[in-house]
Order: C-alpha cells, then structure tokens, then sequence
C-alpha cells in the first residue's frame, strides 16, 4: 500500500453514515466508510429487517457501494459503533473484507471519539481463504 489514508475523511464518512443505520430493533447503529483504490470513500451503514437478525452489516454496504462505484480494492476500512467495547467486524464481514483486500489492509475500529484500535486483516482473519485458494 502506498501513501496512508486519510483517516479523519474515512472517520467523518463512517460517523455520519452511522447516524443514517436503520436499527429499530437492535437500536445499536454501526457504519462504515472504505477507502477505493479509486481513492473515493465508500460509506455504508447497518439495515435491520423485522425478520430479526436478518439485515445487511455496516460493512457489507460500504463494499457493496464501493463494487456499484466501480471500484475493486478496499485500501482501508473504518467501523464505527457506539459503547465502550471495540465493534470490529462480525465474522462474514471479516470474510467479505478479505475478498477485495490484502493481509495489510488497514482496518480501524472507531468510537464516537475516534479511532479506537488499528488492526491488518491478516490479524482479524489469519490463514484467511479467498480468491487464490481456488483454481482458476
């Protein structure tokens, strides 16, 4: 990875989307913003559904904007939540991240106050399986 993200941009997406989250059930509103090789920001925040716990995760929005911008590469990642706890990503995120990242990709985990903890993918998801574990 070249330069470093622009992190108070990445936060300042990811804060604003969370307000935006649709959480009525959980009442708990996470979001996120990507940063693109395209160099944009990707936002996205968590959908809740009445047929609880089915919804969409924070960062699954944000890759899914980031894929319909045409951008491929997740650069880095910010997830903001609220509490006192580190709200890093669940399990299928972790793996979703790993389909359009590298083992470094940087993946910062926010509270209202900041970036609280930076963390590679390759520590969140070690031995990970992705794209090059199957055969072309």
């Amino acid at each position: 990875m070249s330069a470093e993200p622009d992190l108070d941009a990445l936060f300042a997406a990811a804060k604003a989307v969370q307000q935006k989250a649709y959480a009525p059930y959980s009442r708990f509103k996470v979001g996120a913003a990507i940063l693109g090789e395209d160099g944009k920001v990707y936002p996205g925040c968590n959908v809740e559904n009445a047929a609880y716990p089915v919804g969409a995760c924070a960062e699954a929005g944000a890759i899914s904007a980031m894929i319909a911008g045409g951008a491929r590469t997740i650069r880095a990642i910010v997830v903001i939540g609220d509490g006192a706890e580190l709200v890093t990503p669940c399990g299928a995120c972790r793996q979703r991240i790993r389909e359009f990242s590298v083992p470094e990709t940087p993946i910062l985990i926010a509270g209202p106050e900041g970036i609280r903890a930076r963390f590679s993918l390759a520590e969140l998801l070690p031995a990970s399986f992705g794209p090059a574990n199957l055969p072309k």
